[in-house]
């Protein structure tokens, strides 16, 4: 495939991604298959050597095979030096680190992307709120919606969504990334596409702990239905708009990493419903399941605005507090009888 085939028509730029986890890889071949010019900067020094050397990323995007010119580098300075868009894909309990560890050297006009999906534990921030404090000064700009890397990586047809206030910084990153197997659309709603992100990653190890109990559809369904309204009544709460729950950040994303067989934070729960610990279900990995995180931060922002969100809090009792998974879901069956919609 040559570097260009399938991207849209547009200005080419130079772009940084921060971050060679799966899903940062992805984005850089994107956007190097879209002709502009992308250096990814990873920490492990193994995925440069293989960018570089191979075209490949072993370690997190087995099986790919990376544009030619993608480049990789461990020096953050000189990944960031003259990018006009920075996408930021590091792990939501680094990122704010990350960020601020090559924030002098973020040109003064850039425009910062995130495709990390997550709320920070320890201030309850979003991620796109956690870049725009670690490097002030510039539109930032959540990339989310339904999209495993490695189905991205192979050319599959894939939306996602780039919420920004700033609308000619969405539509930078939109013209950045689409191609004519990568749509991309913008909205305004940057509290509801980043909040469908994070809390579906839970909700999908919920469904993950269903199936690894042996359970059939009737509780996956539910459970993902009531899923979706915990995690829009969350988002209206905090100001999102509630019809962007039912699209590409949303409904869209809940229903690929609850059902999909690549789901991280759904494998993870299966471990749990067949019985290991949580240790046990991380134990080896090298990619981050963000739902485990998250349901702690997530349980902590209901909490702080009084919001109820049984499915979550369930999640959270059987990941620390030690529950067994059958009691959490006899007691969620068993909750005062209500209206569907309050």
């Amino acid at each position: 495939m040559s570097t260009s085939e399938g991207a849209l028509p547009g200005a080419t730029i130079r772009c940084a991604v921060i971050g060679g986890g799966a899903w940062g890889t992805a984005i850089a071949d994107r956007l190097v298959r879209n002709g502009h010019e992308c250096v990814i900067w990873a920490r492990e020094t193994d995925v440069v050597e293989a960018i570089n050397s191979r075209h490949e990323n072993p370690r997190f995007l087995t099986g790919a095979v990376l544009a030619d010119a993608l480049t990789a580098t461990g020096d953050m300075h000189a990944a960031l030096k003259d990018a006009k868009l920075v996408v930021y894909a590091a792990p939501s309990h680094v990122l704010r680190l990350v960020v601020a560890s090559g924030a002098d050297a973020i040109a003064a006009d850039a425009v910062l992307a995130v495709a990390t999906k997550g709320i920070e534990r320890e201030t309850l921030a979003l991620m796109t709120e956690v870049v725009a404090s670690a490097a002030p000064g510039h539109p930032v700009v959540a990339v989310s919606g339904p999209s495993f890397a490695v189905e991205v990586a192979a050319g599959q047809p894939t939306a996602v969504v780039a919420a920004c206030e700033n609308h000619a910084a969405a539509k930078l990153v939109q013209r950045a990334m689409s191609a004519a197997a990568f749509r991309v659309y913008t909205s305004d709603d940057v509290i509801g596409v980043e909040l469908g992100g994070a809390l579906k990653n839970v909700m999908a190890v919920a469904t993950g702990i269903l199936d690894g109990l042996g359970l059939g559809y009737n509780p996956r369904a539910a459970l993902m239905t009531r899923g979706l309204a915990e995690m829009t009544r969350l988002g209206v709460a905090i100001g999102a708009k509630p019809e962007t729950f039912a699209g590409l950040a949303g409904l869209g994303d809940l229903v690929l990493t609850c059902t999909g067989a690549l789901s991280r934070n759904r494998a993870v729960g299966v471990a749990i419903g067949q019985g290991q610990t949580l240790d046990e279900a991380l134990a080896g990995k090298d990619s981050v399941a963000e739902g485990v995180l998250n349901a702690q931060s997530a349980k902590a922002l209901a909490d702080r605005v009084g919001v109820e969100m049984p499915i979550i809090e369930a999640t959270h009792r059987i990941l620390f507090d030690g529950q067994a998974p059958k009691e959490a879901i006899a007691e969620l069956m068993a909750r005062e009888l209500r209206a569907e919609r309050d």
